[in-house]
């Protein structure tokens, strides 16, 4: 089963899953629509949007682990 870290780049999530751009954008990241966010890492995205990186990755495990359940 995958699992993400705040180290897992953009482009890696939205190749996971691509459904996981929809908890990107509930965050109000926009990052699957930016070209140059496919080589930045989940925090990076995250520090440059004021978010939590910690909890991104929790919510985005959590998805992950519903999808395979």
């Amino acid at each position: 089963m995958a699992q993400v870290t705040k180290d897992t780049m953009i482009g890696e999530l939205l190749q996971m899953d691509m459904n996981i751009a929809q908890i990107l954008f509930q965050c109000g990241m926009h990052c699957p629509g930016c070209p140059s966010a496919r080589f930045e890492t989940l925090e990076e995205a995250a520090m440059v949007h004021g978010f939590d990186a910690e909890l991104l990755v929790a919510k985005i495990n959590a998805f992950l682990d519903a999808k395979n359940a």
